[in-house]
């Protein structure tokens, strides 16, 4: 009994794993008959690794696995994050008939990578987990076999992804020696007295970490792969994968260097300040509204890491306040772009958006309040996300990180206003073919967490302040 409860900590990654190799046999012996038996099957298998990583102890799986309060927090969000974005997929796989079994299941894979990666407490894990996640996303990537811009999506995320992976592994390789340990309180107490080595590590390991969450200057797969993959894959790299790269970057930035806060501090305010400048005005000329999301998510993650530079729990908190209030935008915003249909044809263009206040006035007003939270504009969630993190920064006296994390914020709000007027005061084009349930669901509920959010935020946070203590 002792030894299977030594297995506790990994339980939501054991009850993940064992349910897609499950429903792998499943599929392969009954074919595509069992596809939407296997998707609402794996919907209920991630909301039930989510109940049960929330339930979880704090404790240890030997020295590599965590299970603490920051953790609970950010399985809870990316499980769920990959159960919506399975949900929001149902109805585009069925109408261009690429359903294909295999699709969940590898989602569900890429999850128990997030999972791993969330709960890393040493450089093993870390990699291990970074590679399980990222092997399932370059095949789901390239999922749509008859479309050279998902192989070409699929490709180049692979190539880049290989990149960044010996890059990470390098820095990996390079702190060990510098250290002699691989767990992150022995890297914490090698790295009091740093030496230029030590440095250098740390440098190709951020940079591995900021190629996974596409931060500046390792964000070019972007908007490339944004466009290219199918739109359901799209909305699912947005959320739940970002969720995971941040919660690595924060565990390995404030548990495994906090010695040495002031080396790794510049690293995060010029990734930061870089990603949010370009962010704001790389997307200003987009007219593909997935190439626009791409540059608004790069934007989004340096806002993140604002609160990361500041290097306290205070700023910790305001990293995951944000991470949290970006899935519930992310995910409703894509809800509106895979609803993007017309004569049994998805369209991409910002144009087609033309008077939608006309023709779908709900839809309208539902992603209007979206693209407002993602500006920034009290008093919706998307205000107080940029609220928390740029606090933090001033309390940590960075204050040009602040100020120009507001002006950067000025300039990201003018495209996000460009898409309102186009849908409110351009001359309406043909409507979109009705909205599926499953999509006004996700919309509903995102859009009105994003509209309700200051009445009654305590709880998340509540939530985030506990899991940002637990670091510290």
């Amino acid at each position: 009994m002792k030894e299977l409860l030594a297995f506790l900590p990994i339980l939501p990654e054991i009850a993940l794993a064992v349910g897609a190799m499950g429903l792998l046999m499943f599929g392969a012996y009954g074919g595509e008959r069992v596809v939407t038996t296997i998707q609402g099957l794996s919907v209920v298998l991630l909301i039930f690794a989510a109940v049960l990583a929330a339930m979880l102890p704090d404790s240890r799986f030997g020295t590599s696995f965590v299970v603490d309060e920051f953790a609970r927090f950010l399985k809870v969000l990316a499980f769920l994050g990959s159960a919506v974005a399975i949900v929001m997929s149902l109805d585009y796989l069925a109408v261009e008939k690429q359903q294909k079994f295999e699709y969940p299941i590898l989602i569900l894979l890429s999850t128990v990578g997030m999972g791993m990666l969330i709960s890393a407490n040493d450089l093993i894990a870390l990699y291990l987990g970074l590679e399980l996640m990222s092997l399932a996303l370059y095949v789901v990537a390239a999922s749509n076999r008859d479309s050279i811009r998902s192989t070409e999506a699929g490709l180049k995320y692979f190539v880049l992804g290989a990149l960044s992976s010996g890059m990470l592994l390098y820095g990996c390789s390079l702190i060990y020696g510098f250290t002699g340990t691989v767990s992150f309180e022995g890297i914490a107490e090698g790295s009091k007295h740093p030496g230029i080595g030590l440095i250098f590590g740390l440098v190709f390991l951020f940079a591995g970490l900021c190629f996974k969450v596409s931060a500046v200057p390792f964000h070019m797969w972007t908007p490339d792969v944004y466009e290219g993959a199918p739109t359901p894959v799209t909305a699912f790299f947005a959320a739940a994968p970002k969720i995971a790269g941040i919660a690595i970057f924060v565990r390995v930035a404030v548990g495994a260097f906090h010695e040495i806060v002031p080396q790794w501090q510049q690293i995060i305010v010029f990734v930061a300040i870089a990603s949010m400048v370009l962010g704001a005005f790389a997307a200003i000329g987009q007219r593909n509204i997935k190439r626009l999301m791409a540059y608004s998510s790069i934007g989004h993650m340096g806002f993140a890491l604002v609160g990361l530079a500041s290097g306290t729990a205070v700023g910790v908190q305001g990293v995951l306040i944000y991470i949290a209030i970006y899935l519930a935008m992310t995910l409703g915003t894509f809800a509106v772009i895979l609803a993007m249909r017309r004569n049994g044809e998805m369209v991409e263009e910002i144009g087609d958006l033309a008077g939608l206040s006309r023709s779908n006035p709900p839809l309208a007003f539902l992603l209007a309040i979206l693209l407002f939270s993602l500006a920034g504009i009290p008093p919706l969630a998307g205000f107080f996300a940029k609220f928390y993190v740029f606090l933090a920064a001033i309390e940590a006296g960075l204050y040009t990180l602040a100020v120009i994390g507001v002006l950067a914020s000025v300039v990201g709000a003018y495209y996000y206003l460009l898409i309102v007027k186009i849908m409110y005061f351009d001359e309406p084009v043909q409507a979109f073919q009705p909205m599926p349930g499953e999509l006004k669901a996700v919309l509903g509920v995102t859009g009105l967490f994003n509209l309700l959010f200051f009445v009654y935020p305590a709880p998340l946070i509540e939530a985030a302040s506990a899991a940002a203590k637990s670091l510290f």
